[in-house]
């Protein structure tokens, strides 16, 4: 094989919680939709969906403007409303989990396990948090994955790219074996590129590395819905993999995201893989992270 190709989605979980907040999660009739017309048209493509176990998070900024800039005190309350604990825990939506076990070529990883947590930083629910605390919270989301019936993957993309090593630590120890905690869709496709934008600094751009003295595999994602289809060839090019991303969250509240899965970022990403699939043919390997960890650790 000449490169790979991983694509992954963040901020999977059951249906609407707001109005004003569109999840993309209400089966075939929202945003993953999308996701089924390229499986189909697309029959080599496989698809990482990182699911939040029990998702809380309503808006990503802060709505409680007056007490964000209160010192000490906005870090012990929400300033953003929340979802009340259990709302979307996926148990208590089986349709939703038998869609998405139904899924050809998909398979669920975590993220996290409510995506919001008190402080300015809304959706970094891990960031500050004791390697002891990380544990329970991560115990608790496999806790409901299983409870739920939802297999999923040993692997997580932290909210916000969050990766501290007492997360790392806490990912070991709950047996995870995978980590996307880096997005670098700006730097140049070059021999040594490391990440130097969200997330875990210094990680390589475009090849899967290990981490925490080889006990975790990490991967960077370098390539979303505003970057050139050149940048795959270059990536490509040095035997890489390109890492594409999309969030199934297009609107929330007042931010649009440039990578939520709507029908211009679908057709977008249905040119990016016809054009990879002419270009190279059988020396690209469509994968997933998870496969990709287990054929690194069999080696």
């Amino acid at each position: 094989m000449r490169a790979a190709v991983c694509f992954t989605i963040d901020d999977v979980h059951p249906g609407k919680s707001s109005d004003a907040y569109e999840a993309g999660g209400d089966l075939n009739r929202g945003a993953l939709r999308h996701l089924e017309w390229l499986l189909d048209h697309h029959p080599r493509l496989r698809v990482t969906l990182f699911v939040t176990a029990d998702w809380r998070e309503i808006s990503p900024f802060a709505t409680r403007s007056i007490l964000a800039k209160i010192p000490l005190l906005r870090n012990r309350i929400y300033l953003a409303n929340v979802l009340p604990q259990g709302t979307m825990r996926l148990g208590r939506h089986p349709d939703f989990v038998s869609y998405l076990r139904s899924l050809p070529r998909v398979d669920c990883a975590l993220h996290g396990l409510h995506h919001v947590k008190k402080g300015t930083n809304i959706a970094a629910e891990f960031k500050g948090q004791s390697r002891a605390k990380c544990e329970l919270m991560l115990e608790r989301a496999i806790e409901i994955f299983n409870e739920a019936g939802l297999p999923y993957s040993p692997g997580m993309c932290p909210p916000s790219w969050e990766l501290s090593d007492e997360l790392a630590e806490a990912m070991i120890a709950t047996g995870l074996k995978f980590v996307a905690s880096a997005r670098d869709i700006r730097t140049p496709i070059i021999p040594g590129a490391v990440n130097s934008m969200s997330g875990r600094k210094g990680v390589s751009v475009f090849y899967p590395e290990r981490i925490m003295k080889g006990r975790l595999l990490h991967f960077c994602t370098n390539f979303q819905a505003t970057s050139p289809i050149t940048r795959a060839h270059q990536i490509a090019e040095r035997n890489g993999l390109i890492a594409v991303k999309a969030h199934i969250i297009k609107v929330a509240a007042n931010h649009t995201a440039l990578d939520g899965l709507d029908e211009s970022y679908c057709n977008y990403l249905h040119n990016l893989f016809t054009e990879l699939e002419d270009r190279y043919g059988d020396e690209l390997w469509w994968t997933s992270m998870a496969e990709i960890t287990n054929r690194c650790d069999a080696e």
